[in-house]
């Protein structure tokens, strides 16, 4: 062969070899789209120059709205009866439910296991630890004029109705004027613990104390013996609803009893009730103490 043709061949060589040698400048384009996928570190620093954008997938508003549906179904399916009745209760007591009339039927199991476990008892006695510590902070102090007040419903507030509760579903029968007021009539109602220590020590750090009840001035008699038969004594007065206070509310009535006390110069630093009824409206307190009551509402 000649030398140029020799010459030749070997360049034909030395050009395949070359063409069929991976370069190793850097990783290959499907490398460099999975590094940039797991967003690691390790991807070339300019792999991402040399990618094409990749495609968008757009996903339409309605199929989109129907999985979250079929998410929600799902997470409805799981959720338990008692989960779904503690949600219930949370939102009666934080008053996001009112009005309501009555217990739903399957939240009356829930609602007695509640009121009769622990559960009910550590509530009352943190509201009421929480009321004291608030009492001896704003406790009169010196030449004090004895008119710091502090207001205190009393069903379910200072005496507990729940053996009356218990034979009416707990709260799931709609509420019955009569029958409570044949039950009042018994003057069989306990003392809750808890509220009976709080309303001691607010009476001893120098509070008047007033008790506004929705029970009606009829009950005065059986009230008053039920409550000192209870512990409670020494109150600075005892309100019950007049004739001419029965077709208002309860926000309404204890409203104008509060302004009342006002009238006469007393100031209201406290307040504790199981409705927020006993605790909104005007002449409102310096500071109010809500009570756990799953079983009922009222306006």
């Amino acid at each position: 062969m000649a030398r140029g043709g020799l010459a030749r061949l070997l360049a034909t060589l030395i050009l395949f070899l070359l063409l069929a040698t991976p370069l190793a400048a850097g990783p290959s384009l499907a490398e460099s789209e999975a590094d940039l996928a797991r967003g690691t570190s390790e991807a070339a620093p300019d792999a991402q120059q040399h990618l094409l954008p990749r495609p968008l997938v757009i996903e339409l508003p309605s199929a989109r709205a129907g999985a979250e549906l079929d998410a929600d179904a799902d997470a409805d399916a799981v959720v338990t009866v008692d989960v779904r009745c503690a949600s219930w209760r949370l939102a009666a007591e934080a008053n996001n439910l009112a009005p309501w009339a009555a217990v739903p039927p399957e939240c009356a199991p829930h609602v007695r296991d509640y009121v009769t476990g622990s559960a009910y008892r550590s509530d009352l006695d943190l509201v009421a630890r929480e009321s004291a510590a608030y009492a001896r902070a704003a406790a009169p102090a010196g030449a004090a004029d004895g008119r710091d007040a502090w207001v205190f419903d009393v069903d379910e507030t200072l005496l507990s109705n729940l053996p009356y509760y218990a034979e009416h579903g707990y709260g799931a029968e709609l509420f019955d004027h009569h029958k409570f007021d044949e039950w009042v009539e018994r003057g069989e109602a306990a003392a809750i613990p808890s509220s009976l220590k709080l309303y001691n020590e607010v009476r001893g750090l120098g509070f008047k104390t007033f008790l506004l009840t929705g029970r009606s001035e009829a009950h005065r008699g059986v009230t008053v013996e039920n409550l000192n038969k209870q512990g409670f004594h020494d109150w600075e007065k005892l309100i019950l609803r007049a004739a001419g206070d029965r077709e208002k509310t309860a926000t309404v009535y204890k409203s104008e009893k509060r302004d009342e006390m006002e009238q006469e110069g007393y100031r209201i630093l406290g307040n504790s009730g199981d409705q927020w009824s006993d605790l909104l409206g005007s002449s409102m307190s310096a500071r109010s103490f809500k009570l756990p009551n799953p079983m009922y509402y009222i306006p």
